[in-house]
């Protein structure tokens, strides 16, 4: 199962490929297809980064307050402290690519 779904993700990726294709003579000039991949990859890895860091920190939190509700105030504050700066590289990792984007396309 699992080697199918790596395979749907590989040949979508592949596929959408298609949709940043330049004539030849925009691609000899510059490399803005390149940087606009670039950044989204930059931007879809640091959200699927920051969202199963915060899955886990979120999940493992509840599962102590379930065990516990009596520790729901002392666990709440640090788990939503932990999950924004879990949330901290997915933005930076935004304002890298959006950097990163409209430095090379002017």
């Amino acid at each position: 199962m699992k080697i199918s779904n790596l395979l749907a993700v590989v040949s979508g990726v592949m596929i959408s490929g298609a949709a940043f294709a330049e004539g030849a003579e925009a691609a000899v000039s510059s490399g803005n297809g390149l940087i606009a991949i670039g950044s989204a990859l930059a931007i879809g890895l640091a959200a699927i980064g920051a969202s199963g860091g915060q899955g886990k920190a979120a999940g493992a939190a509840l599962e102590g307050i379930a065990r516990n509700p009596g520790s729901k105030d002392s666990v709440f504050v640090p788990m939503l402290i932990s999950l924004a700066f879990i949330e901290l590289p997915a933005l930076l990792g935004f304002l890298v690519a959006v950097m990163w984007f409209t430095s090379v396309s002017k």
